[in-house]
């Protein structure tokens, strides 16, 4: 059986940052609140609800401002998301080598399919409302060895589960952050995974560790 490999979803498999920007500025102009979409685009990664608290959301108002962004989020950010360099073919090639994909992701489920469904992206499983190491107990329920992500969040979450943590520097964080939080290996894109895959998992006398490629210099 081959190996089952977790990926994150914003900024790792699909770009949604213009659509953020829209949905976040039209709940702040409905909600009267100093909701910035800008930075929030620049900085996806943690839960909605902490980012609403970020921007000095009054307790109280939280989840109806979780509510209503999930109800305008379809209209506003699917339609004008893209998926991120190599993002296809990284899942094609985990399947190619008889593998499983299982993206794991702090965004709200459904409307995580939404986006895999407009994108032709097909996994094999999908977990949402998840951050940092949360997302252990996803990544461990469904035995994946390796998890691939673009916020030191998701390496913490792959570290906690004894997975290979992969990062991509397509998102905030750049690669001496992503290695100094203990990602095995970097990429500029997920353009590079194909290659890493087809490696994975060398015996140490072939010069690589026995956990996955050595990242390039």
């Amino acid at each position: 059986m081959g190996i089952t490999v977790g990926f994150d979803l914003d900024m790792t498999l699909i770009d949604p940052r213009p659509g953020m920007v829209a949905v976040m500025n039209a709940l702040g102009v409905e909600s009267g609140l100093p909701l910035d979409g800008e930075y929030f685009a620049a900085n996806l990664g943690p839960p909605l609800d902490a980012s609403l608290r970020g921007f000095g959301a009054p307790e109280e108002r939280i989840p109806e401002l979780v509510t209503r962004f999930r109800a305008m989020y379809p209209e506003t950010v699917v339609p004008v998301t893209v998926a991120m360099p190599g993002a296809a073919e990284a899942l094609h090639a985990v399947r190619e080598a008889g593998g499983r994909t299982v993206v794991v992701t702090g965004k709200y489920a459904p409307n995580a399919k939404l986006h895999l469904d407009a994108l032709g992206l097909e996994v094999d499983v999908l977990v949402g409302e998840l951050w940092s190491t949360e997302k252990a107990a996803a990544l461990t329920e469904h035995g994946a060895r390796v998890y691939v992500g673009d916020h030191l969040g998701d390496i913490r979450g792959a570290l906690a589960a004894g997975a290979v943590p992969i990062g991509v520097t397509t998102g905030p964080c750049t690669k001496e952050e992503l290695l100094a939080e203990g990602a095995d290996v970097v990429f500029d894109s997920l353009t590079e995974f194909p290659g890493w895959l087809s490696s994975f998992g060398e015996p140490r006398g072939s010069g690589r560790s026995g956990r996955g490629p050595a990242p390039a210099e």
